[in-house]
């Protein structure tokens, strides 16, 4: 199978979860969310003036092929989080998968739903063989996470990623390939 990078965003709909665009409507959620004491920890953010409107302009333009990004939307709440399969490499068919719910949201299933959609999109849509997800050790939610989207714990990368905070940690790595079982 080929791998196909998108260049137009494209929505994925599951039952009780939308993967879409960014909308206008979506930017003061957004930068409520971005304001995040957790979402901050964990996920650098873009910078500027206008920071939320800067994140919506990067996860809607699927140009260069290089991700696909969405926001997580519940039909009738609207925004609850952010998903994106980025990194792609059409070579090695293979991507990373990052995600963050929003407070108002957590421990609703939300964040298992969306990368199991998203990744369902990398390796239908796409044709990736694999996908990787990393987080810091000292994150546990987001380990449950992986988990409960088909992603096994595979091991622990020493000071691989350098956070918000300035320090390098420890992150554990879980991948998932196209042929594994889906939950």
């Amino acid at each position: 199978m080929a791998v196909t990078p998108q260049r137009e965003l494209v929505p994925v709909e599951r039952p009780g979860l939308v993967l879409r665009a960014f909308r206008p409507e979506d930017e003061a959620l957004l930068a409520a969310a971005l304001a995040d004491v957790e979402i901050a920890r964990w996920n650098p953010g873009p910078d500027g003036p206008e920071p939320a409107r800067a994140f919506m302009e990067e996860r809607n333009d699927w140009g260069e092929g290089g991700h696909a990004s969405w926001a997580v939307a519940d039909p009738v709440e609207g925004l609850v989080g952010s998903v994106s399969v980025f990194r792609i490499d059409a070579a090695q068919a293979d991507a990373e998968v990052g995600f963050w719910i929003a407070p108002w949201a957590r421990g609703r299933g939300y964040a298992a739903r969306a990368v199991v959609a998203a990744s369902g999109f990398a390796f239908g849509t796409v044709g990736l063989h694999r996908l990787y997800l990393h987080h810091a050790v000292e994150n546990p939610a987001s380990c449950g996470v992986a988990r409960a989207a088909g992603f096994p714990w595979e091991g622990t990368l020493r000071e691989s990623y350098r956070y918000p905070d300035g320090a390098y940690h420890d992150e554990h790595l879980h991948g998932r390939l196209r042929t594994d079982d889906v939950p």
